[in-house]
């Protein structure tokens, strides 16, 4: 979570740290979106590839085998790159929705954040 910075100045440093505590557990109640397997999206992406890499190749009049060999390997970067990139995003909404809850508890509770 966020460093959440509060003004403390006249405040009861119990209640304080019994609201934070509170906070905390209800920010760790947000849910975490699952982005799937990695298997899934780069064995997809790895059969499309290898089509698509064989049909080229066959259209062209070549043997339709070395371009479902490159299009198979093109997919499987694709498919981890791709996976990588939406596990990454995933985990920035996470976390930005887990300090926007303790942002609001905290505030909500009537102390004034800072930053």
């Amino acid at each position: 979570m966020a460093n959440i910075i509060v003004d403390t100045k006249s405040i009861d440093t119990d209640k304080y740290h019994a609201d934070m505590y509170e906070c905390q557990q209800l920010a760790g109640q947000v849910e975490q979106q699952d982005s799937g397997s990695m298997a899934e999206g780069v064995v997809g992406s790895s059969a499309k590839g290898a089509a698509l890499g064989a049909a080229g190749v066959a259209i062209a009049g070549g043997h339709g085998t070395q371009g479902a060999k490159v299009g198979a390997s093109l997919g499987l970067t694709k498919g981890v790159i791709g996976h990588n990139r939406q596990k990454a995003t995933q985990e920035e909404s996470y976390q930005r929705e887990m300090d926007l809850v303790m942002r609001n508890c905290i505030s909500g509770r009537g102390y004034t954040i800072l930053n």
